[in-house]
C-alpha cells in the first residue's frame, strides 16, 4: 500500500461520500439514504489471493495489495486478520481508535472487526499479509490466539524473535506463490502449516509482549477483566464488581492499577467508551440507543460521559469521521 494507492482511493470514496444524499435520524446526526458514506467492513478479497486460496501476501511498498475502492485513510473495518511487518518508519496507524507508531521491525497484527485506519502521512513499506476467517483449523485458531482481542496489535520483536519471524515469512511467501510445484489441494495444505509454523511465532511474541507490558498473571486482574468484558454494557459499579467476584474494593484497586497503571472506575470507564466509538463509528444508531447499549438509558447523561472521556459530543465524535 503506497501513500499514492491511500491518497486515490480515500479520495475516491470522499467524493462518492459527497454525492450521497443525507437525512437527519431525530438525534441530530445526518446519515446518507445510501450505505456508502457510513462506516464500512470490508470482506476478505478473495479475488486478489494467488490461486483463491484463503490467505494472500505481498509488499506494502509497491502495487496495491488492499480493496481498491477502501477509504484507506478514513475509518473502516475489515472481516479478516491482517499482519503488517514494517521495513521503514515510522508509520502512524489507528486501531480501535488508538493511535500507534511503529518502526522498521515492528509488527502490526489487526484482527477481525477491529476499527482501523491508515495515516495519509505515513509511507507503508514491509510485507503484509492477510488471513480469511475459516482458512485454518479450530485446532490451529485456538493455539496460536487468533481472536485474543485483549493482546496488543502492535509488536516489537527483539533481534532474534524477528529473524525467525521474517524466515518464517519469507518461507510463506515462497510456498505462496509457488502454484506449478503441487496440485491445489496440497499447496492449500502446505500453507495452512506454513501459516501456522509463522502464526505460533507471532502468537507466542503477543501473549509475551501483554504479559510483560500489562503483568496480567495477577488472577484478581484477569478475572476482573474478564468480568468487565462480558458485563461492562449494564455494570459500571467497582462494588459490584467486587462483591460479585468475592474481593474487597481496596484488593480489586490494588491489582487492577499493578495490572494497569488506572482504577477499576478507569478500566471500565475506557471500556465502555471504546465500545459507544465502534458503535458511533459503524452504525447509524440514534446517539439515545447507542447511550442504552452501553448501560445509558439517559441520553443526556450518556452525552455528558463521552464528552467528558474523549472531549467531544457523540455527534461531534461521529461527524468526524465522516
Amino acid at each position: 500500500m503506497t501513500d499514492r494507492t491511500q491518497q486515490a482511493a480515500g479520495e475516491d470514496t470522499d467524493d462518492r461520500a459527497a454525492d450521497a444524499g443525507t437525512g437527519d435520524d431525530g438525534d441530530g446526526n445526518t446519515h446518507g439514504n445510501t450505505d456508502r458514506d457510513r462506516i464500512r467492513t470490508f470482506p476478505f478479497p478473495a479475488e486478489l489471493a494467488v490461486g483463491g486460496v484463503g490467505m494472500q501476501m505481498g509488499p506494502m511498498g509497491t502495487g496495491r495489495t488492499w480493496h481498491a475502492d477502501a477509504p484507506l485513510h478514513r475509518v473502516h473495518r475489515i472481516d479478516f486478520h491482517v499482519v503488517m511487518l514494517f521495513t521503514d518508519g515510522p508509520v502512524r496507524h489507528m486501531v480501535d481508535f488508538a493511535e500507534y507508531e511503529a518502526s522498521a521491525g515492528d509488527v502490526l497484527w489487526i484482527r477481525p472487526g477491529q476499527v482501523h485506519r491508515f495515516s495519509r502521512e505515513s509511507v507503508y513499506r514491509g510485507t503484509v499479509l492477510t488471513m480469511q476467517p475459516g482458512f485454518l483449523p479450530r485446532s490451529t485458531v485456538e493455539a496460536t490466539g487468533l481472536y485474543r482481542y485483549d493482546l496488543p496489535p502492535l509488536l516489537h520483536p527483539d533481534p532474534a524473535q524477528l529473524g525467525a519471524l521474517r524466515s518464517a515469512l519469507d518461507q510463506l511467501h515462497r510456498e505462496y506463490e509457488d502454484t506449478t510445484t503441487l496440485p491445489l489441494s496440497l499447496h492449500t495444505a502446505v500453507l495452512r502449516h506454513t501459516l501456522t509454523a509463522f502464526l505460533l511465532r507471532l502468537a507466542h511474541l503477543a501473549a509475551s509482549s501483554a504479559q510483560t507490558s500489562r503483568q496480567q498473571t495477577d488472577s484478581t486482574f484477569t478475572r476482573f477483566r474478564d468480568a468487565v468484558e462480558q458485563d461492562f454494557a449494564t455494570n459500571h459499579s467497582v462494588s459490584a464488581y467486587a462483591d460479585a467476584l468475592g474481593y474487597s474494593r481496596r484488593t480489586l484497586v490494588r491489582a487492577v492499577r499493578a495490572a494497569t497503571g488506572e482504577t477499576p472506575k478507569g478500566f471500565i470507564d475506557k471500556r465502555v467508551v471504546l465500545e459507544a466509538k465502534r458503535l458511533l463509528a459503524h452504525t447509524d444508531l440514534p446517539i439515545g440507543r447507542v447511550g442504552v447499549a452501553v448501560g445509558f438509558p439517559d441520553a443526556a447523561n450518556f452525552s455528558k460521559f463521552f464528552q467528558l472521556h474523549t472531549g467531544h459530543t457523540p455527534v461531534a465524535f461521529r461527524a468526524e469521521l465522516r
